[in-house]
């Protein structure tokens, strides 16, 4: 489990391809102080499985899955990506509960000058954000400031365009989105007949199977 509360920007420096994975080096001095084989990290909000620890650089597997379902697949060495260790028991709470499962990816648009930054919203995960609910953008944990049907706006303060990589977007740029997991929960206890456990997790009888990139790997 996660919080959203970003501990680091480290940096992606290696890429390697191997069978059906991608692995990844990054630098993080503060989530390797502890870190260890089998641990989870956040890497721009999704759970991923410690490869190797060497001084501040951890590498990980990215499965065909997760890079079908998230942004990893268009990360480039040199770029900067957002870390999160997974939270211990007895961790205040700073975000909202987390799992590191990306729901879907979205677009940054854009960032008024009083830090309102809008991005877009995939329409099969629209029904699942609320005004003033939470929403995870690359594993931060945010406020909705307002959504539509197809977007969604967030208030970012001064500090979180320092502390993340969400500072650094630029328009067009692909975020990771996980929804409310509460959210998907409800839905899914309201819709299906007592008894059924056919329903997919967070799927919606008109959708097909929902996302759920970052499944420990």
């Amino acid at each position: 489990m996660f919080t959203g509360i970003v501990e680091e920007i480290g940096e992606v420096i290696g890429i390697e391809q191997v069978p059906n994975a991608a692995r990844l080096s990054l630098s993080g001095p503060l989530v390797t102080t502890d870190a260890r084989h089998g641990d989870s990290i956040a890497v721009n909000g999704v759970c991923l499985t410690v490869v190797d620890v060497a001084g501040s650089t951890f590498t990980v597997d990215v499965v065909h899955e997760t890079l079908q379902r998230s942004s990893l697949a268009k990360v480039h060495v040199g770029d900067g990506v957002n870390l999160e260790r997974a939270a211990a028991v007895g961790d205040r709470l700073g975000g909202h509960i987390m799992q590191g499962h990306v729901d879907g990816t979205g677009t940054y648009l854009a960032r008024d000058a009083y830090g309102m930054t809008r991005f877009t919203l995939p329409r099969n995960l629209a029904r699942y954000v609320v005004e003033k609910g939470s929403i995870a953008v690359d594993g931060v944990s945010l406020t909705v400031a307002s959504v539509t049907d197809d977007e969604f706006a967030v208030a970012l303060i001064p500090t979180t365009l320092e502390m993340t990589n969400l500072g650094t977007k630029t328009p067009g740029d692909p975020v990771n989105l996980e929804v409310d997991v509460l959210a998907k929960y409800v839905e899914r206890l309201i819709a299906a007949p007592a008894g059924n456990a056919s329903a997919e997790p967070g799927a919606h009888p008109s959708d097909g199977p929902g996302d759920n990139a970052g499944e420990k790997e």
